[in-house]
């Protein structure tokens, strides 16, 4: 567990709750969540290597083919989407399975649409629309940013739910809850005296999360 004084319990709800959990982190925890995105981009970047496209594409893509997918599949469905993209008939790229929404799989085919030369990130972008997956894409591609998924806002509430029961998250409680995560992080690089990222306070606090919560099924 992390050692961490009580310097922030002024501070809200949300944050406290963040920073309760990051407090229950293991050594494990830490290096798992400091590690989660610097890994995705790595996938990422290998599939873009191997199949010779844009980093920022496949990114996108694994972002696109996110929601309601676990992340293993998410990773599996982007290479095949790739691939088969890459590779296939128009057949068979309509024909390819992927543990997502049908929209999302659209989005992913006209990111690969995008030209790789000189490709920006911000046409991907513009394509992905939706506040949690252009979260996600930022925070693998290492930018400010926090994920704001059913995960991060059960540990700024403090509770343990299934994320069927988690509500839509309008914009104004999104910029509530990322403005925890930002005082939280400051908080706990204050106080240990480390230089953690916003995106990686949520990683390690997802995983501690998770840790917790095992037995608990969603």
């Amino acid at each position: 567990m992390q050692k961490i004084s009580s310097s922030w319990l002024n501070a809200s709800a949300g944050v406290k709750n963040i920073i309760s959990t990051f407090g229950h982190a293991t050594s494990g925890d830490i290096s798992i969540g400091s590690l989660w995105y610097p890994s995705a981009y790595q996938i990422a970047a290998r599939i873009a290597a191997k199949y010779r496209i844009s980093p920022y594409k496949v990114v996108g893509v694994i972002a696109a083919l996110s929601p309601n997918n676990k992340w293993e599949r998410n990773c599996f469905d982007a290479e095949t989407l790739i691939k088969v993209y890459k590779f296939g008939e128009v057949q068979d790229v309509l024909d390819t399975s992927v543990c997502t929404y049908p929209l999302n799989k659209s989005k992913a085919l006209r990111i690969l649409e995008l030209d790789d030369h000189d490709l920006k990130l911000k046409p991907v972008l513009e394509i992905l629309k939706g506040p949690k997956v252009i979260e996600f894409t930022h925070s693998i591609l290492g930018r400010d940013d926090v994920c704001i998924d059913g995960h991060a806002y059960n540990i700024w509430l403090g509770v343990y739910q299934s994320l069927k029961n988690v509500p839509a998250i309008s914009k104004k409680l999104r910029h509530k809850i990322k403005l925890d995560y930002k005082i939280a992080t400051k908080l706990i690089n204050l106080d240990l005296d480390s230089k953690y990222s916003i995106s990686t306070v949520q990683a390690i606090t997802w995983v501690t999360h998770r840790r917790i919560y095992l037995n608990i099924s969603e």
